[in-house]
């Protein structure tokens, strides 16, 4: 039986694809640094929805996407807490850009800071990771002192 609630059909552009998408946002203020986010996106007809969870609880996705320019921009509705506003560029890397959090929802401070996601499976396309080489030793029948 199909969800009434679901779109019929998904958007087919390989850059949006709806599914699990896995990132981060990077903020300044406590806790300050870079803060995964799990999420589950859908893409329909310029419309994007979805819902994930992160270090500050489990929220909502509602916003717009333009398959041509890559632009897409959503709110970030944590449950029973505030909104996260997202602005973003999707250039088949993920979507990254920026997130703000206005003056009027935060006792007259805005908190803004960069952000990350990509669809999960595909490589971290910040190429964030620890790497490690070394050439595999070669034997020669030599024996190595220390005085040599």
């Amino acid at each position: 039986m199909t969800d009434p609630t679901q779109p019929t059909a998904l958007e087919s552009d390989p850059n949006w694809p709806s599914g699990p998408w896995t990132g981060f946002f990077l903020q300044t203020h406590a806790p300050a640094g870079k803060h995964r986010m799990d999420l589950h996106l859908t893409f329909h007809q310029g419309g994007m929805t979805g819902e994930g969870r992160d270090c500050v609880g489990p929220f909502t996705v509602r916003g717009r996407y333009e398959v041509v320019t890559g632009q897409c921009h959503w709110t970030k509705r944590y449950v029973g807490k505030h909104d996260v506003f997202y602005k973003g560029f999707n250039e088949g890397k993920g979507i990254w850009g920026v997130w703000e959090i206005p003056a009027a929802q935060n006792q007259g401070v805005t908190f803004r800071g960069g952000f990350h996601i990509w669809p999960k499976g595909m490589p971290d396309p910040t190429g964030d990771r620890l790497a490690e080489e070394a050439d595999v030793p070669v034997e020669t029948g030599e024996l190595v002192t220390a005085d040599r």
